[in-house]
This record gives C-alpha cells, sequence and structure tokens, in this order.
C-alpha cells in the first residue's frame, strides 16, 4: 500500500534534478497547475480523463501546485507545510503551559510508550525518550510561533521553505506531530471508555484488529509512518483532531462522486482553520496554492 525505497527514491530524484540548491527541498517550487496535469496526465484512458477533470476543477480555485517529497512522510509534511504557510498565530493548544510536559506525564501513566520508534539516532537510551520528545515539542512550538509572527507572505513563504530544507529540523517536527496524534487517540480511548461521546473516526480508529488500543495504535502504526508506511485514512481523521485544523483534500481519482472534495473530519468545528491538499491516490499528497482572485472574493 505505501512506498518502497527505491519509488522513494525515484521520486527524491525526480524532485531534486532541478538544481543542487534545491537538492534538500522537501516541498518543490510552485508550478501552473494545468501544465503539471498536462505533464503527468498524458493519455486518454479512462483514469487519464478522470485526473484531468479533477486538475480541471481544482484549478477553478487554485492557480499553481507545489510538489511534495513523497516519502512516508508525506501526509504530515503537506499539512505541517500548509498549516505553517497561513499560520498568523499559535493555536491554543500550542499555548497550553503544560504541552511541553506531555511526553513526561504520558510516559509516568503508560510505561508501554518507552517504546516508541524514535528516527534513527545512534546512542540513544531509552531513558531519554521523553526528553527527546520534549525537545520535538518545544521545537514546533518554536517554529509555529517564529512562522506566525511573520506578517509579510513572501517573507512567511520564504521562511517555511527554509524549515523545510532543513532535514534535521523537519523531521523533529514529524515526530512531534506523531506523539500528538497518540496523546489524541489517548483522550479518545479514555474518553470513550468513560461513557463521552466521540467522533465516529474514533469507533473507527479502534475497531480494526491492529489498533483495537492506543498501544496497538503506537505499535502496529504510529511507529511505522515515516518509515513503513503512511497515513490510512482514518489516521488522517487523528492528525486533524491533533493539530485542530480541518484538513481538505481533492481526492483526484474520486472526480465525479460524493468523496472528490473530503473534509477531515466531515464534522469539523467553525473555529478551526482549513489546509488543502490534493491526491492521486489517497497516499501521496501535494499542495495546490495561490487561490484564484474569484475565490477569493
Amino acid at each position: 500500500m505505501y512506498r518502497d525505497a527505491e519509488e522513494i527514491e525515484r521520486e527524491k530524484i525526480l524532485l531534486c534534478e532541478t538544481s543542487s540548491s534545491e537538492h534538500k527541498l522537501s516541498v518543490a517550487p510552485e508550478i501552473d497547475i494545468m501544465e503539471y496535469c498536462r505533464k503527468e496526465w498524458r493519455g486518454n484512458t479512462p483514469v487519464a480523463k478522470r485526473m484531468r477533470k479533477g486538475y480541471e476543477a481544482v484549478a477553478q480555485k487554485f492557480a499553481s501546485i507545489r510538489r511534495v517529497r513523497g516519502d512516508n512522510y508525506c501526509a504530515l509534511r503537506a499539512t505541517l507545510f500548509q498549516a505553517l504557510s497561513q499560520a498568523t498565530q499559535l493555536p491554543s493548544w500550542l499555548q497550553s503551559e503544560d504541552f511541553t510536559m506531555l511526553p513526561e506525564n504520558l510516559l509516568s501513566k503508560y510505561d508501554w510508550i518507552k517504546q516508541w520508534q524514535l528516527k534513527q539516532k545512534l546512542g540513544r537510551k531509552m531513558g531519554e525518550i521523553h526528553d527527546e520528545i520534549k525537545e520535538y515539542l518545544i521545537l514546533l512550538r518554536k517554529k509555529w510561533k517564529n512562522i506566525s509572527e511573520i506578517k509579510g507572505p513572501i517573507e512567511k513563504q520564504e521562511a517555511c521553505d527554509k524549515l523545510f530544507k532543513n532535514e534535521e529540523e523537519e523531521y523533529s517536527l514529524y515526530e512531534a506531530l506523531k506523539f500528538l496524534m497518540l496523546n489524541t487517540a489517548i483522550e479518545l480511548y479514555n474518553d470513550d471508555k468513560n461513557g463521552r461521546r466521540v467522533p465516529v473516526f474514533s469507533w473507527l480508529l479502534f475497531a480494526r484488529d491492529t489498533s483495537s488500543n492506543p498501544r496497538q495504535l503506537m505499535h502496529n502504526h504510529l511507529n511505522h509512518i515515516g518509515h513503513s508506511g503512511g497515513l490510512e485514512q482514518v489516521e488522517m481523521f487523528l492528525l486533524a483532531y491533533a493539530l485542530q485544523y480541518t484538513i481538505q483534500v481533492y481526492r483526484l481519482y474520486k472526480y465525479s462522486t460524493d468523496e472528490f472534495i473530503t473534509l477531515y473530519p466531515n464534522d469539523p468545528e467553525e473555529d478551526w482553520p482549513v489546509v488543502t491538499l490534493i491526491t492521486e491516490d489517497d497516499r501521496h499528497y501535494n499542495i495546490p496554492v495561490r487561490m484564484c482572485q474569484e475565490t477569493m472574493l
């Protein structure tokens, strides 16, 4: 279902072939969305025709597209890039005083979190896990705060591009997002067990044989994100709840169906900001940019 090492490597080469200065750029420069479509879908197969129709529909709203590096962090990368690109303030959950205490607090209650799979780093001791995750959370708050305080759209975009060229910081942010997803899953699981109302996707999340509880979710899913797997559909809902953002996705292969534009969650809170992504297959996500003037009005 997800991308093997060879396919990911081909994607990196394709993304980076324009110039050596863009070698580590995780989100490629923008290109006209219909020009991109014509390059990608030249044939006359039913699939190609549907994709072109899908891109034409997206082009009514957005003028350009930015291609996102296609490794197994793809959904996290596209969502975070869009969120930071339009950030004007820190989300309330990032302002919480106990935000950076999350790893310590959770590890004190759930010993199994010590088996959290951090990004590859030599010489790490198990006891350092909560300190390392805390560093990731601090970095997330710092970067979000710094970028949200930039007023000019050009300067804000330059700051995002710079961040997503820094592999060390970029991947640390994804680990922070994954941990926030685990925290949200634990909250939802406990709410359901205590008879509180939970969103429908939470039932689906824990109805899977491989994630009947948060521990299994961590072992069988979250630990694999970025390594051997990406986000499944139900985990897109979890990401949205963790960030308190609505993720709107143009699912091009679903063109002319009710699922062409899918919202995660499908009943979002009114005050949640919206980020928009494009996918051709629910595996790889790209970013639409430059909202058309008519749409903005």
